[in-house]
């Protein structure tokens, strides 16, 4: 008989042992499954805001964009794609016709950006300038990539210094002040033809780009569930 009790007592503890593994399991699928559907919800979110800006640029822009020589992407980054109308060859000066376009381009773009529609959501303004692997005839890959990062990041520095300054956005200077940043990428994200070759002209650009709260959303989701 004590044998038998004995026997009884570790079934029971080992019934009672699955019993909280399973209840631990299901928690655990519950919070993943929690997690999972926050995730989602942040994901269509932010499609949303993507689609609903694009077609805001578009509708602002489009009648300007052809004159700028520029294009908007699907991601909303806004490029200007014309080198020579941009800066001079190796020059971090803004030539004056671009100037006469980011005048009239950073207004609008301001007050599109800090619309109720997008303007929680937006977390950084990056102006961007991008350059060709090329530098001089016989330049080492080493010398031309940092000659190229410290030219592009003077033009990037060059345009936020004379966007923060124009009148036109003093009224956005604190927003400015909290989200506009200038990078420069050298030729890290340099553009290719179709059979894999650079594109030297292309990849000479500035670009406009958004960064929004998405990330920090998801980070704070997955904080909680820990």
């Amino acid at each position: 008989m004590k044998s038998n009790s004995e026997w009884m007592s570790i079934s029971d503890m080992m019934s009672g042992l699955m019993m909280v593994f399973m209840f631990v399991a299901i928690v655990f699928m519950l919070k993943v499954n929690n997690e999972k559907e926050s995730m989602v919800k942040i994901a269509k979110a932010y499609e949303n805001t993507k689609q609903k800006l694009n077609k805001a640029l578009h509708d602002e822009f489009d009648s300007s964009l052809a004159s700028w020589g520029a294009e908007i992407l699907d991601d909303n980054t806004i490029r200007f794609k014309e080198p020579k109308v941009l800066f001079a060859r190796s020059s971090v000066l803004i030539n004056d016709n671009f100037k006469v376009i980011l005048d009239d381009f950073f207004p609008r773009y301001v007050n599109i950006l800090t619309s109720k529609d997008f303007k929680s959501d937006i977390v950084e303004l990056r102006v961007e300038g991008h350059t060709s692997t090329l530098w001089r005839a016989g330049a080492s890959i080493e010398t031309s990539y940092l000659n190229n990062a410290h030219l592009s990041q003077g033009r990037a520095f060059a345009m936020l210094s004379y966007l923060f300054k124009l009148k036109s956005v003093y009224n956005h200077q604190e927003w400015l002040i909290s989200v506009l940043r200038a990078n420069g990428l050298a030729f890290a994200k340099k553009i290719t033809s179709p059979n894999g070759d650079e594109d030297f002209e292309k990849s000479r650009r500035v670009e406009f780009r958004v960064m929004t709260n998405t990330e920090d959303k998801i980070e704070e989701i997955l904080k909680k569930n820990k």
